[in-house]
């Protein structure tokens, strides 16, 4: 889907790049960038024309389906009304105008991201905006600017990592469109990218990103997955599951290795008994070991070659706090869902009543009666 642009960039389910990719499902990282271009000067100006201007070209969907349109175009225009319908009549998503519009690009990404956390510890550097809090990243249509913020932050001691998304969503203030790359999706990534994008307009805690990312993946993965069932039938759905058994036990156990390695590296970061410098010296000592040992190891952990490229990863606090902040919610989506029945109308409904006044993970297995 996307691909390397220059940089080492953390990118999304890109097949020949998965060692880049890991982070959820063309998820927006939480980059809700159309309200935050409205409200942040002259970030506002470069970021929000730009979007405008997408926007302002979008065409509607119904166009790709019309007369003198490819059997592919037709068959997209299909495809993404069917899970639309299937997100807000079956699984209770809130009713909007979310791609119903679609616009052409010549790239295959949507905009890069630029996260940065301290050098000697997970502590994420946050930008703040309206509407959407305090947010670890921060979003860029052209990746030369991104390139700038990341020399800025740099320059502050931080450690830096600029990765690409295939979409985000706006939280109503515009209709998110669709953009001519996500043609190449299959009917599950497809799903799982509407899905996840729609939960963002549906539930949003402020100030919770971890929180509504971790639940966006979830209802996302789950979603696309029963969309599958139902559309096409429980074989297909078992088909879409085999097919991609080899790539998820990969997922699996590379989330694995980089938790042992943050918490290797969390463990220098919190002691006492080592100055700053020492805790930087030890830090490329474990990660240079990481290298070395996941490349020996490789062929005994993996069964694809989605992950061989790890040993010429720039590592470093911000590509690990990513996984922090995606993945630490996980098991507790997945197993609240499972202690309140498998029922994921019900599992959303109950999201929609959670409002952050306290512990949204609290109010939420609350409301899931549990």
């Amino acid at each position: 889907m996307a691909k390397t642009i220059t940089d080492p960039v953390l990118l999304k389910k890109a097949p020949a790049v998965w060692f880049y990719s890991n982070i959820p499902s063309f998820a927006a990282a939480g980059l809700f960038l159309a309200v935050v271009v409205l409200c942040s000067g002259c970030y506002t100006l470069k970021q929000g024309t730009t979007m405008l201007g997408y926007l302002g070209r979008a065409a509607p969907l119904e166009d790709l389906g019309g007369e003198g349109a490819s059997e592919e175009d037709r068959r997209f225009a299909a495809r993404v009304e069917s899970i639309r319908r299937f997100a807000m009549e079956e699984l209770g998503l809130k009713e909007s105008k979310n791609y119903t519009r679609y616009v052409e690009l010549d790239r295959d990404y949507l905009a890069a991201v630029v996260s940065a956390s301290a050098q000697d510890s997970f502590t994420p550097y946050e930008w703040w905006f309206p509407v959407v809090g305090k947010v670890p990243y921060k979003g860029f249509f052209n990746v030369e600017d991104a390139r700038k913020e990341r020399e800025k932050l740099r320059k502050k001691g931080l450690d830096v990592w600029i990765r690409t998304v295939d979409a985000f969503s706006t939280l109503g203030w515009f209709r998110d469109p669709l953009y001519s790359y996500m043609k190449a999706y299959s009917d599950r990534e497809l799903a799982d990218l509407i899905i996840h994008e729609l939960f963002h307009a549906t539930v949003f805690i402020k100030d919770h990103v971890q929180f509504n990312e971790g639940l966006a993946e979830f209802v996302g993965s789950e979603g696309a997955r029963l969309y599958i069932a139902k559309t096409f039938g429980p074989e297909a759905e078992k088909e879409a599951g085999e097919k991609a058994a080899g790539a998820r036990t990969d997922n699996a156990a590379y989330v694995d290795f980089i938790r042992g390695l943050i918490a290797e590296l969390n463990a220098v970061y919190t002691s006492a008994d080592l100055s700053k410098e020492d805790k930087l010296r030890k830090k490329e000592e474990i990660i240079a070991a990481a290298r070395i040992r996941f490349e020996q190891n490789y062929d005994a952990i993996f069964v694809t070659e989605n992950y061989r490229g790890f040993s010429q990863l720039p590592v470093n606090n911000a590509y690990l706090g990513l996984f922090c902040l995606y993945y630490q919610e996980n098991t507790l989506f997945k197993d609240l869902y499972e202690r309140s029945g498998h029922d994921l109308p019900a599992f959303i409904a109950a999201a929609k009543s959670v409002k952050g006044k306290e512990d949204p993970r609290v109010e939420f297995e609350r409301a899931l009666g549990l």
